[in-house]
Order: C-alpha cells, then sequence, then structure tokens
C-alpha cells in the first residue's frame, strides 16, 4: 500500500483574483503529524480547509489514498475537522454532540449481495441506539471526560469543549483528524496540557493529523513534519529539528525561534565576511563575493574573553538578562558596519563590558538572497515620467512616451513614510525582519507588486505607508514589444 495518504498537487485558490495558495505541493503519509505553520494570511487554514473540503481549488488535484476528491463533498471523506470555535451544538449535552454524527452514518448490513442484473449490492444500515452508547463511550474515555456525557457544553471549560470537539470528530473513526488552530481559545497552561494530550492520543490512535497553527513552539513540539508558509507559498518542508537548524531562507529562520540575521558577502567556499571580519563556515557552492544572508542561532554564540586565541570578534554589551537557564546577552559587534545580535550563553556579563565572540563554523547557515534588487514592468507616461504600481514617478529618462520599460530600484532606495498620502504609491508592511544595522521589509503595493525595503526606522507587519523613489534612483530600461521582435 502506498504509504502516501494525502497528495496535494499544484494546488492553487484565489478569491476575487487575489491568490491565497500558490501553486502548492505536499505528500502527507499515512500516521503522520503533520503541522502546516505560518502567520495569520499565510494560506494554512484554507489549505486545510480544501483537504477537508469546505473549499474547492481554483486548480490543482487533491488526492486520498490515490483517488481524486479535489471535488468530492466534505460528508463523503473519510477525513474529521477540530475547529478553532469548537462549533459545538447548544441544545445538545455533550453526549448528544458526540452522537451527532453517529446517528447519520450508515454501515455495511451483512454481505454484498448480487441483483438480478449481475450488479453488486450492498445494503446498509443505521447504528443501533446500543452501537452508538458503545462509541461514544469510548471516545469519552479517550478524552478522559468519562463522566461528563450528561453535562450541557456551555457548562464546560474551554478545555473541556475542546476535548469534546476532538471526541466528536474521533468517534466516526477517520483516517485523518484535521485540526484548525484549536488550542488559540485556552491559556497558556491549558494549551501545554492540552499539547501533551493530543500527541497521546496521536500515539494511540496511529491515525494521520494535519494541525494548522501560528505557534512556532507548538509546532516544534509536536509534529513529525512542519511545512512553513508564507504568503500562499510553502518556504520549507522537514522535520522540526531540521526546519530550527537549517531554516531555508531568512523568513523562515524569523519566524521559529528567534534568531541573528545578518547580511554578508560568500567570499570563497568556506569563508563568509560579515561587516569587515572574515569568518570560517563550511558553506560551498556559492559564486565568488556573492551578496548572501547569514543565521546564527543565539544559542551557537559563545562569549570567550577577548584575549582569548578563539576570539572571532569583539562586541560591546548593551544588556544581560537572566532567564532561568541561561543569560540573553544583547551586544553590538565592533566593525565596519555594528551590528546588533543577541546571544544566549552561561555567562553573566554587565552592560558595557567588552566581550569576545565564538562560533563554530558549522553554525554559520548561508543562504541565497530571495532576492537582490527590485524590478517590475511599467510604462514611460511622460517625458521624464514613468508609471508603474498604479502610480506616476518623477525619473531620468529620454525613452519615449508609451513605450514599456523595466523599472529597477535598490532596497534600499526605496523610501517609506509614515502617511501613505505623503508617497506617490500606498502599500501594506507584509513582513519584517531585523538584519542587525536595519529593518528589511516587504512592502506590497495595491497592485500586488512586493518592493524589498531596507530602512532604519521600525514599522509594523501591516502598516500603511507610502512610497517614495527619487528620479535618480529609477533604473529603466526600455523592453521591446512582442510585435517588434
Amino acid at each position: 500500500m502506498d504509504d502516501k495518504i494525502i497528495e496535494i498537487k499544484n494546488v492553487c485558490k484565489s478569491y476575487s483574483d487575489k491568490p491565497v495558495v500558490k501553486n502548492i505541493s505536499l505528500s502527507i503519509r499515512r500516521g503522520e503529524f503533520v503541522t502546516l505553520l505560518g502567520p495569520s494570511g499565510c494560506g494554512k487554514t484554507t489549505t486545510l480547509r480544501m483537504i477537508a473540503g469546505f473549499e474547492q481549488p481554483t486548480s490543482g488535484t487533491i488526492l486520498f489514498n490515490g483517488e481524486d476528491i479535489t471535488l468530492l463533498p466534505p460528508h463523503k471523506r473519510n477525513i474529521n475537522t477540530v475547529f478553532q470555535k469548537y462549533a459545538l451544538f447548544p441544545h445538545l449535552n455533550v453526549f448528544g454532540n458526540i452522537a451527532f454524527g453517529l446517528k447519520m452514518k450508515t454501515i455495511p448490513d451483512g454481505e454484498p449481495t448480487v441483483d438480478k442484473r449481475g450488479n453488486r449490492v450492498q445494503k446498509m444500515r443505521h447504528l443501533t441506539k446500543a452501537e452508538i452508547k458503545d462509541k461514544v463511550n469510548a471516545a469519552l474515555k479517550m478524552v478522559d471526560l468519562e463522566d461528563y456525557g450528561h453535562r450541557a457544553v456551555n457548562s464546560l471549560s474551554g478545555g473541556q469543549q475542546q476535548r469534546v470537539a476532538i471526541a466528536r470528530a474521533l468517534v466516526n473513526e477517520p483516517q485523518v483528524l484535521l485540526l484548525d488552530e484549536p488550542l488559540g481559545a485556552l491559556d497558556l497552561k491549558m494549551r501545554k496540557d492540552m499539547q501533551l494530550e493530543l500527541m497521546q492520543m496521536h500515539s494511540q490512535l496511529g491515525i494521520t493529523f494535519v494541525y494548522v497553527t501560528h505557534d512556532q513552539e507548538e509546532a516544534l513540539t509536536m509534529s513529525d513534519t512542519i511545512v512553513v508558509m508564507k504568503d500562499g507559498e510553502i518556504q520549507q518542508i522537514g522535520t522540526p529539528t531540521k526546519v530550527y537548524d537549517e531554516p531555508a531562507n531568512a523568513f523562515v529562520a524569523d519566524f521559529i525561534g528567534e534568531s541573528n540575521i545578518l547580511s554578508g558577502t560568500m567570499v570563497r567556499d568556506c569563508c563568509v565576511d560579515i561587516s569587515g571580519h572574515k569568518f570560517e563556515c563550511v558553506d560551498k557552492g556559492f559564486k565568488y563575493n556573492e551578496p548572501i544572508d547569514v543565521i546564527v542561532r543565539p544559542e551557537d554564540i559563545n562569549i570567550v574573553p577577548v584575549n582569548d586565541k578563539q576570539c572571532l570578534i569583539e562586541a560591546d554589551v548593551l544588556s544581560c538578562v537572566f532567564k532561568g537557564d541561561h543569560y540573553q546577552v544583547t551586544a553590538l559587534t565592533h566593525g565596519d558596519e555594528r551590528n546588533e545580535i543577541i546571544i544566549h550563553d552561561n555567562v553573566e556579563v554587565n552592560v558595557g563590558d567588552v566581550i569576545g565572540l565564538y562560533i563554530k563554523p558549522f553554525d554559520f547557515h548561508i543562504m541565497h538572497k530571495s532576492r537582490l534588487i527590485n524590478e517590475v514592468e511599467g510604462e514611460m507616461h511622460d517625458k521624464n515620467v514613468v508609471s508603474f504600481c498604479g502610480g506616476r514617478f518623477e525619473c531620468v529618462s529620454d525613452i519615449p512616451d508609451n513605450a514599456p520599460v523595466r523599472v529597477k530600484v535598490d532596497f534600499d532606495d526605496v523610501e517609506l513614510t509614515d502617511d501613505e498620502e505623503d508617497g506617490t504609491i500606498g502599500a501594506t508592511i507584509i513582513s519584517a525582519i531585523y538584519k542587525g544595522s536595519y529593518w528589511q521589509y516587504i512592502v506590497r503595493t495595491d497592485t500586488y507588486y512586493d518592493f524589498f525595503v531596507d530602512n532604519d526606522y521600525e514599522w509594523s507587519i501591516g502598516d500603511r505607508v507610502g512610497i517614495k523613489i527619487a528620479p535618480d534612483k529609477l533604473q529603466i530600461e526600455e523592453v521591446r514589444r512582442e510585435d517588434e521582435e
């Protein structure tokens, strides 16, 4: 039997021409605990709802046990869903809520027979009251609510209601259980308790769990496999250890756990330059002097005396906070560009101290930059005026009117304004990553182009900003029309 129970192939989903899920492909193995992880609006819940059948893909295919279920309604899939808000029936007690699906369920009645036309016929029947009672009681025992069958659901705590929702989903014996942020309404202690209980249920039942959350700790604690999503696309698929220790890009590193993310240059194989300091690493295959991103986890940085032979770089201590099992130190490195970094070590230091830092070569994680320059299609509107992303920008160009052009802009040449009315066009901050000495933003225009912007000022995700670009910072190239080629 094929080990894959669910296959998602090139699935896209759009609402009013706005893409929410963008051509994702994913295989889920039988008995696996898979977590779809990402920030709000990344497409994880939409993906879960397409697996459940509550949403249909705009394009692409979803297979269950090798069969195409893309257009199959939810009640015909051997898949059940636990929702964040539980969706319990307030007019039914706990027993009635769990028994609801069983009362409508039919099962084979006896062996199949052959009718007069030679067709194989399977007679079906509803479950008896005794069968329903046995199954509900078994489900109540599974979620540790054996004596709660008679209780009204609105008399239960949040954790108890969540268990009822899980029991209602499991009582129908699905092959796959989908969980859409089921712990979101619980307090911290109850969340942690329920994480352990869900892991135990998964181990006991052996069925496939597909779990949606934006909580990184939850994903790292519970999952066999984590699928990190951003902006409708899969960024990385891997075990919790793999995703944490070897993030695929700066977004994954920033989203999962704490990271120091710095810009650097790959001087040659196994040698990276960060702010004028050359460090030994283990990465190969990059172009010489290629701009790259460097990621170092705080726990992989060791504090050493400045005169120690292991000292790779010196730094000034900005703060030192005791965290129970380690000190969290924030320091400012010495160099051509001073970078703020976070260190987790068991060494206590004082504000103002000059410390040495040591990082092992394999603890530098080097990755290609996702983009080196902003590049967008536009059109010359008038002499020294170019139109793109819904706005008209002054420029320096002798390209004729109405000519199609390609506009390039460096990250640090895009100016952001607090008031979008002060900009040539408006946009929304959709990503913010601190790079040690500046912020790198992804700013989405109302025409859905994403500008990468390097800026010293701090904005929050979701902020509306204006975009301005100085005329001499626009690099404009004329593009040949197809009929001219």
